[in-house]
């Protein structure tokens, strides 16, 4: 809120409270009797004490509005952190109110004065009023004041570092608390149960009912043995007690089974939403966060959430609705016991809401830590055979146990933490049953009860006493929760920054390719352009290579083909429209790529190469496979095309790896097809086999190819090389090898590494200069600059 607006509210609460609590003072005891109050005080009789709570309340609200208005900056923040301790003080204030007015039901004739009853009203509500109002001035938007004003200040040398100054406390500022709608959200997740909930609901109120009535009738039965002596007296209420407590057990049962159900719905739900909020997030999320990050919020968050909330939720409803109706029978067998169980109670709750933050904060470290762990163990076990071949075993134990070992101290502050919780938490209420207790036996005495109320009321007590217990573990478990839930929401919540939501879908695909000046970074080294001002097109129907030394861009320029990321500057091109404008599937429907590395799931070859095509048949399949050169291979194998290719193709060769990606490719019957060093990992023999299947497709599309060995490029009708992000030459093999440039260069490169006895495996081949030839260019050869590696 507004500083004008909060200041001005909580003065006009102070203003009032004075003038309501000194007048109504001043109408009980009487202008003569202050004097009298001060030097023979009597507790039972005065109300000096109730105006000297006003004095306290005064005191410390009065001061925080002028604090707040003195420091406008830091104000609210002093305020903000000392809010449980004014708390506390309320809480004090308004016990000690409570405590008064039993004093005071003692006395009999003071207990229906009018000007007290207002006197002791207007001080309960007042305690509560300044807890409001001091909430109020720790919530002043300080970015509409202080931040505002600093921000004019930001110019000159000192410019950088003020506005840096500024922007930290505007994060600071508009950090918010996200657990408070944390919770119902997750609960709205279930609407789709409401039929299950509300029958759950039911059976947890009859439950909860009858436990409510089993202390009731057990104080009946025990008036009827001591006092009443009579076996019918007895026997009666022993038999209602039997029929609640059988019909409480069933209600139990049939409860606890249907809130299992349906918070095991919520976990599907939570997977499915996560999982498909995964599914649209753009390529750099995924090059920004590890993969045993994700996988952690996706199954051991999603299922602590589920887990913890379903059974808190069951417990806290239970453990809430018998609180409430122990309260009643309570309330009904004696108010004053009432009160004094009501001023024990905020106490408990205030510690509860401080460790439940604390346990809070710790489980969102431990989930961290966790993840972190996974990350860890996620990767190495991915990467096994290279773990294998350097040995690195023992190095990746201890780096897993290391990350063990730091979840484990948070363990440790867990455990201390609620060691410490429950020992101040039993402490809390055994001190508030010894205060029943006494005053109990004090009413008994005075015959203002019997004993068999006073029994009641002691068991209604120990059972509100394990009610508050299981909230406050509730609540502890639901912080828990409520820490994994956040993460989980803020994977379901994220939106793209590169969003698939082109609707264009042209009928006819030429297949023109086209760079315009475009400049591109990768989301996770903004500061680094791998692409500058790139320009260059692919004619329809052509093959265009795209060659360049290592680091060089060429690979760039596919994912941006590919739409997996955005440019900063100028377009990508296809058919005249840039590509975010063609709708998802029909952009990856035209345009196929093949990678050096390709991947395959871990499924039959038949649902691999039909990946992302539902119902496809089995002749188009077997057709692409025919194209790529993979057909007979397939059917050599046990199962043929049923055979399961194993996690990422490892039960297959890397070259039938790569006629399976090619058939994957060419079923689509695309437009586009780009080849990214599609056969520079493989041995002669299976490059021969794939480059076979290319050679036999590629006049059909226009081709992209990426060259790692460049003389797989030379009949190409067009090649670009790029260097450090530029293009800097562009023409046919022999216009660029007669211009002596960098691709003459790296043609040189690589003929003076290359066995020259051997004639070339792949049609685009020729064969390489001979010695003496390439001794004569060398000494033609002015430039001496050294050639980049390739």
């Amino acid at each position: 809120m507004r500083l004008p607006v909060v200041i001005g509210c909580t003065f006009t609460f102070v203003i009032v409270d004075s003038v309501v609590s000194s007048v109504l003072y001043a109408r009980w005891s009487g202008p003569n009797l202050f004097l009298d109050d001060v030097l023979d005080f009597d507790i039972h009789r005065s109300g000096l004490d109730l105006w000297i709570v006003f004095l306290i309340r005064f005191c410390l609200l009065f001061g925080a509005s002028v604090g707040v208005l003195v420091n406008q900056h830091d104000g609210p923040r002093r305020v903000a952190f000392m809010d449980t301790l004014m708390v506390l003080i309320s809480l004090t204030m308004l016990s000690y109110a409570l405590a008064k007015l039993l004093i005071f039901s003692e006395t009999g004739d003071l207990m229906h004065d009018p000007w007290f009853l207002s006197f002791f009203s207007w001080t309960c509500i007042s305690a509560v009023g300044t807890v409001f109002f001091w909430k109020l001035l720790s919530s002043i938007d300080v970015g509409s004041s202080g931040v505002e004003e600093r921000e004019r200040l930001v110019d000159g040398e000192e410019g950088e570092e003020q506005e840096e100054e500024v922007e930290t406390e505007r994060k600071v500022t508009k950090k918010k608390p996200y657990s408070g709608a944390t919770l119902g959200r997750l609960l709205s997740y279930c609407r789709k149960d409401a039929g299950l909930l509300s029958l759950a609901f039911f059976f947890l109120l009859l439950s909860a009912v009858c436990e409510a009535f089993i202390p009731y009738f057990t104080g009946k039965a025990i008036n009827g043995i001591v006092i009443h002596k009579s076996m019918e007296y007895f026997i009666k209420p022993m038999t209602i007690l039997t029929v609640l407590a059988l019909v409480s057990s069933l209600a139990i049962g049939v409860r606890g089974g249907l809130f299992s159900l349906t918070f095991a719905r919520l976990n599907v739900r939570l997977r499915n939403l996560v999982f498909r909020s995964l599914m649209q997030q753009e390529i750099g999320f995924f090059d920004a966060n590890h993969t045993g990050n994700i996988t952690s919020r996706l199954t051991s968050d999603t299922t602590q959430v589920s887990d913890l909330i379903s059974q808190n939720v069951n417990l806290f409803l239970r453990s809430f609705v018998k609180a409430v109706g122990f309260f009643i029978f309570m309330f009904g067998m004696s108010w004053k016991l009432s009160l004094v169980t009501i001023m024990g109670l905020p106490y408990i709750a205030v510690l509860s809401k401080l460790y439940g933050e604390y346990y809070k904060k710790l489980t969102k470290e431990v989930q961290t830590s966790l993840s972190q762990a996974n990350k860890v163990a996620e990767e190495t076990i991915s990467s096994m055979r290279t773990v294998r071949s350097f040995a690195g075993e023992d190095h990746e134990a201890e780096s897993y146990y290391a990350k063990l070992l730091e979840m484990f101290a948070l363990n440790k502050k867990q455990a201390v933490a609620y060691a410490c919780f429950m020992w101040s938490s039993c402490i809390s209420e055994l001190a508030l049953q010894v205060a029943i207790l006494f005053y109990g036996g004090h009413l008994v005495v005075t015959d203002q009860i019997s004993g068999g109320t006073l029994i009641s009321f002691i068991i209604y007590e120990l059972e509100l006493g394990e009610c508050l217990e299981s909230i406050a573990s509730v609540y502890t478990g639901l912080m828990q929760g409520l820490g994994a839930a956040e993460k989980v929401f803020e994977y379901i919540d994220r939106k793209p920054k590169h969003n698939l939501d082109g609707q264009e879908a042209a009928d006819v695909l030429q297949g023109l390719i086209e760079f315009r000046n475009v400049t591109f970074a990768y989301p996770t080294r903004p500061e680094t352009n791998v692409l500058k001002n790139v320009s260059f097109s692919i004619q329809p129907g052509k093959v265009t290579a795209l060659v360049g030394p290592s680091g060089s861009g060429k690979s760039s320029c596919v994912s941006l083909l590919e739409n997996f990321y955005t440019p900063q500057n100028g377009q990508v091109l296809l058919d005249g429209r840039t590509i975010e404008t063609y709708q998802h599937g029909y952009l990856h429907s035209k345009v196929a790529l093949v990678g050096q590395e390709p991947v395959l799931f871990a499924r039959s070859i038949q649902k691999n190469i039909a990946y992302g095509l539902p119902e496809v048949p089995a002749e188009v399949v077997i057709t692409a496979a025919q194209k790529a050169n993979a057909h007979d291979f397939i059917c050599s194998l046990a199962k043929g095309y049923d055979t399961g290719v194993g996690e990422k193709g490892t039960k297959l060769s890397g070259g039938q790896k790569q006629r399976v990606a090619i058939a994957r490719a060419l079923i689509r019957n695309p437009r586009v097809l780009i080849l990214d060093e599609a056969t520079s990992a493989l041995d002669a023999e299976s490059e021969h086999m794939v480059q076979q299947a290319l050679n036999a497709v590629m006049e059909n599309y226009t081709v992209l190819v990426i060259a790692h060995r460049l003389s797989t490029v030379q009949r190409a009708n067009t090649i670009v090389v790029l260097d450090d992000g530029v293009v800097v030459e562009q023409g046919t093999h022999d216009e660029l090898m007669g211009l002596h440039g960098l691709y003459y260069k790296l043609i040189k490169r690589q003929m003076l590494g290359s066995d020259t006895t051997k004639e070339p495996l792949h049609p685009f081949s020729e064969p390489p200069l001979c010695r003496e030839e390439e001794e004569e260019e060398d000494r033609d050869d002015d430039s001496s600059e050294s050639v980049p590696k390739y």
